[in-house]
């Protein structure tokens, strides 16, 4: 099958804000075919219809099939090719807007965790061909688009959240934490807020925050504070960065703000525990 390309109009990705797509496709690949390495600046989602092949992220390798698909975040990059003997045949589509990370995290997906496997392969493999078809559209085609693409990424969050019902109370509650400090864990060096960890589990702030406190008995702001001002004493004692640098490194812009901080986990300034440090 030769590549079948449905691009969308710089017009309508322009004035299109919330959540955009930008082009969509399906290629039945010859055996080896590959792409990359390369970087993109939108987010990119493959979908596997059939065959094999296998997805590289940084030093991670991914070896993939039919009913999974992998996730192409903007600026990272990535290599992927088809299997010798039994290439893949796929169909993507690709977008951007101001939900789209959100959105994406909702189904679990981002740079860290880029592979998904969909447990109703017919229903989602449906909705990326209807994408790929509304290039035959003259009228309403960004329009259909757009509700597809919305479609299609509700399917995955469905699928995601689906599974967390077959957990009973407490464990769901720890699912929860757990996923609230593995976000703290990847993203504590810059300026997130407990608003921006709710969404990505998918969660009301306020329900979080309840959830976190029950379990592990302080606030998750507390926790990102004492993380942060426990990555800071590691890098007061092991680096020879400045307090501006180290500031940064842990998520704050303001070196007053962070001493301030600082004092109030540590009971001293970040330069008296260097001192201290240094013997």
């Amino acid at each position: 099958m030769p590549i079948i390309d449905n691009m969308i109009s710089s017009d309508f990705i322009k004035s299109n804000i919330d959540l955009c797509p930008y082009y969509s496709g399906i290629q039945d690949c010859d055996p080896g075919h590959f792409y990359g390495p390369a970087v993109r600046d939108h987010f990119l989602i493959h979908y596997i219809l059939s065959g094999k092949g296998t997805f590289e992220i940084g030093d991670r390798v991914y070896h993939l099939g039919k009913g999974q698909g992998f996730l192409i975040c903007p600026g990272i990059v990535t290599y992927y090719k088809a299997d010798m003997k039994d290439p893949w045949e796929y169909t993507w589509v690709a977008f951007h807007g101001l939900n789209a990370e959100s959105y994406l995290k909702r189904a679990c997906l981002s740079n860290e965790n880029p592979i998904f496997t969909y447990p109703d392969s017919p229903a989602l493999e449906e909705v990326m061909r209807r994408i790929v078809e509304t290039m035959n559209l003259k009228k309403c085609k960004e329009l259909m688009f757009t509700s597809l693409l919305y479609h299609f990424i509700s399917l995955l969050i469905e699928a995601f959240e689906s599974e967390l019902p077959k957990l009973d109370n407490e464990s769901r509650k720890d699912f929860y934490v757990r996923k609230t400090i593995e976000f703290i864990q990847m993203n504590y060096s810059r300026n997130i807020s407990i608003e921006e960890l709710a969404n990505h589990i998918g969660l009301d702030r306020k329900y979080l925050s309840s959830v976190f406190k029950n379990v592990l008995k302080i606030s998750p702001q507390l926790y990102l504070l004492q993380f942060r001002m426990n990555k800071a004493c590691e890098l007061l004692r092991s680096t020879s960065l400045s307090i501006g640098d180290i500031a940064r490194s842990v998520g704050y812009e303001d070196p007053l703000l962070f001493s301030r901080m600082f004092r109030k986990i540590k009971d001293q300034s970040p330069s008296q525990f260097r001192a201290s440090a240094a013997g």
